[in-house]
């Protein structure tokens, strides 16, 4: 059952257009590495969805004109990128496939998502996980006033910053949100504690859906370098020495 599982985690990772890595090395925390970015080149943005409801963007400015997004006399964020063909000019990250959490040199994008939340008149960037109690605030800002078109800037709470995610020293189109920080120390900081234990010796190994970027993603944050070229990783082969048991 272990190896038919792996096969096919295998299987799904090349239909992927990602080339035959053993399922547990591809996924392991300890994969990619981080970088230290610009912060001035990046807007990290609120977007108002429906009546009450936000949700995360971050743009940013690859080229010094025309601007991606512009400041409005009444506190909100034009997005001016979505009137020209900002191709080159701007980069837009959208979801979990474009942006992440990473704490203490770990990713923790398969237990941690990141969400946006009104508390009041101020919305709140969270990272929450079902296994911690705890809510850990990322991000914080006032809502000067809710119009459908203006976005609300986002600043980042002090010991978190923006970086970007590297392989091999090949940087890649995928940020992380990143505290120095140990994971226990921020929780317990929120106030929270962890409810999720492992059973003892045995490996995690998250979901395959969860570590994979979509076929249509503008951005591909996994497989390759940002000249688009493919990056190869290494590969092991599978035997009953490297590959059995979990």
């Amino acid at each position: 059952m272990q190896r038919t599982y792996l096969a096919l985690a295998g299987l799904a990772l090349a239909g992927a257009g990602l080339p035959m890595v053993q399922p547990r090395l591809a996924m392991a925390s300890g994969l990619f590495q981080s970088t230290e970015v610009d912060a001035d080149r990046f807007a990290v943005l609120a977007r108002p969805v429906g009546d009450s409801d936000w949700t995360l963007l971050v743009l940013e400015q690859l080229a010094a004109q025309p601007s991606c997004w512009q400041a409005r006399p009444d506190g909100l964020v034009d997005p001016t990128l979505n009137r020209f063909d900002y191709t080159g000019i701007c980069n837009r990250y959208l979801d979990s496939n474009g942006y992440s959490l990473r704490v203490a040199d770990q990713d923790l994008g398969t237990t941690y998502r990141l969400q946006v939340q009104q508390v009041g008149s101020r919305l709140e960037l969270q990272a929450v996980s079902p296994r911690s109690s705890a809510v850990l605030v990322v991000g914080r800002a006032e809502v000067p006033l809710r119009d459908r078109d203006g976005f609300v800037s986002l600043k980042l709470e002090p010991g978190w910053d923006l970086q970007r995610r590297t392989y091999q020293e090949r940087s890649l189109t995928h940020l992380y949100f990143a505290s120095p920080a140990p994971l226990e120390q921020l929780i317990a900081r929120a106030g929270g504690v962890q409810t999720f234990r492992r059973p003892p010796g045995r490996a995690e190994l998250p979901g395959l859906a969860a570590t994979l970027p979509t076929l249509d993603q503008r951005d591909d944050s996994m497989g390759t370098d940002r000249s688009g070229r493919a990056i190869a990783l290494q590969v092991i082969p599978y035997s009953e020495a490297n590959g059995g048991g979990l």
